[in-house]
């Protein structure tokens, strides 16, 4: 069992145990300032999906309308004639058959990894390599594109990827603490939107069953749904 802080135990005793409007929950996550740095926020919901089903995996991205307070190290894997225009989009690195050979002796220093569909079937052998580092270019995701540019940029200035786990919930980034409680509002919203709109079919009954954010050092809090 994971031992808590007693700041962490602190601040969990100042919260109740009902869920709470979602503007209290911000401000309260925003009020543990007691590390010394500026905690990334999450929000998590837990979806009324069945994870075993392949038609009921949610996933994908999406840009948050204020950012995340944080910048992506992208590569991009693309033919000699876009290996520019990635680069000035924000590509650390960009080309082919010498960007996979590096990847495959074992460099990883890298967030994201974009893809041209017209090298995939090159870059489909760092299969093995980049997904279980969640880091393997996905149509589904949007990190493979024919404009490998746009993606470049997109999630260079912090585009979000997500993903729902084994438990049927969904992880994601939504800013910092330090940002303004209506930015991280936003933030959610938007992001609890986008997760409706691609609410998937064959999922049935109620789709958000639970919905929490949290500071990175600090208690979750439950916000009402």
């Amino acid at each position: 069992m994971r031992l808590r802080s007693k700041r962490y135990k602190k601040e969990s005793q100042e919260l109740g145990k009902e869920p709470v409007g979602l503007s209290e929950a911000v401000e309260k996550v925003k009020s543990f300032k007691s590390v010394k740095f500026d905690q990334t926020v999450e929000c998590v919901l837990h979806l009324g999906i069945d994870p075993k089903q392949a038609d009921q995996m949610v996933r994908g991205s999406i840009s948050l309308p204020h950012g995340i307070g944080k910048q992506k190290k992208v590569v991009a894997f693309c033919e000699d004639a876009d290996i520019e225009a990635a680069q000035k989009a924000g590509a650390i690195e960009a080309g082919c058959d010498e960007l996979i050979k590096k990847v495959s002796d074992g460099w990883m220093d890298f967030d994201v990894a974009v893809a041209s569909p017209k090298v995939m079937s090159k870059v489909g052998k760092l299969g093995r390599i980049l997904g279980p580092q969640g880091k393997m270019p996905s149509p589904k995701n949007g990190t493979v594109t024919a404009d490998v540019p746009t993606a470049v940029a997109e999630f260079a200035a912090g585009k979000v990827e997500f993903r729902n786990d084994a438990g049927g919930n969904v992880h994601v980034i939504v800013g910092k603490q330090s940002f303004e409680t209506d930015k991280l509002i936003n933030n959610i919203e938007a992001f609890v939107s986008h997760i409706k709109k691609i609410r998937p079919a064959a999922a049935k009954g109620t789709y958000i069953k639970k919905m929490c954010i949290s500071a990175a050092m600090s208690p979750g809090i439950a916000v009402a749904v």
